[in-house]
């Protein structure tokens, strides 16, 4: 494994996508943080990674040649691809030994996604997936002191969108795989991801649909807790919201809103895997976590 001093030089990072998450979140953020070199971004359109790129001072690459080329001038690689873009990639990327900062989902495949954690596993590399609230400074200290507390008996998570509605203009509405998977795929990862470090791991799934998108998720924990989610991008405006709540025997606990920005939450992400590569130590939302994630959510959309 590839590692990185505290007080050494910076984690040459490349950047795999070019499109509206890379250029408002992990382009700005890599090419900020003080840990960090932008080593270059790689883009299946040629000129949309030479105009990232070039915003941020960085090398474009594009086509196989080009990933290659990025691979080999990296110490990591920070993805913002769609998901079954993404693990191939990714497994690549491990095996050329370069440290991985994944997007979520890792896949929508469980085998794809077990790729990505077992190509990881081999190659020795760090791994986080990118799951916001688990990083984001407002959000993500609630989570623990909630996985500390622990006595829950129930939670109830709700993540609901309106990312196709006429008039949004929401850059994401033209991502085909979020038209083809719909919110089960793109926010339930962000659910799980707070419940299951408090709640424990998914033992039993029971799905069904609503109206549009809209999936519900009836969950049972290792702690004997259950849980429900509701999840959607295709609601109506007046529907949109997040909200997380657990209720046990210390009475109920909600989830903080305005937990911070994408950028700070990347940021922190950064931190994490460069820690992970630095010591060794695996980050609890590392590629393996993110197997989970897909095999959880592959179950929930067999029912459904």
């Amino acid at each position: 494994m590839t590692t990185h001093p505290a007080s050494g030089p910076p984690m040459r990072t490349g950047l795999v996508g070019a499109g509206p998450w890379a250029r408002l979140t992990h382009a700005p953020a890599l090419a900020s943080h003080p840990g960090v070199r932008l080593s270059g971004v790689w883009g299946r359109r040629p000129e949309a990674a030479r105009a990232l790129a070039t915003a941020h001072g960085a090398e474009a690459y594009s086509g196989d040649e080009g990933f290659e080329a990025l691979l080999a001038a990296s110490d990591a690689v920070a993805f913002a691809v769609p998901p079954d873009v993404q693990a191939p990639l990714a497994a690549r990327a491990a095996a050329a030994g370069c440290h991985l900062l994944l997007d979520k989902p890792v896949a929508t495949t469980v085998d794809g996604a077990r790729t990505v954690a077992e190509a990881a596993e081999r190659a020795g590399v760090a791994s986080v997936v990118f799951c916001t609230l688990r990083f984001a400074p407002g959000t993500a200290g609630w989570i623990d002191e909630q996985a500390a507390t622990g006595g829950w008996f129930t939670a109830r998570a709700l993540w609901m969108g309106a990312l196709f509605a006429e008039g949004t203009g929401n850059e994401f509405a033209a991502s085909p795989w979020r038209r083809e998977k719909g919110g089960l795929w793109d926010v339930g990862p962000h659910a799980l991801s707070v419940l299951l470090p408090v709640l424990g791991d998914v033992t039993e799934v029971v799905s069904a649909r609503g109206p549009a998108d809209t999936t519900h998720l009836l969950l049972r924990h290792t702690s004997g807790a259950s849980s429900t989610v509701t999840l959607a991008l295709d609601g109506p405006p007046g529907a949109v919201g997040t909200e997380v709540e657990f209720r046990g025997e210390r009475g109920v606990a909600s989830l903080p809103t305005g937990g911070g920005d994408a950028l700070g939450a990347f940021g922190a992400a950064v931190d994490a895997l460069a820690d992970a590569a630095r010591t060794g130590i695996t980050h609890p939302c590392d590629a393996r976590f993110g197997l989970r994630l897909t095999e959880i959510l592959a179950e929930a959309e067999a029912q459904a």
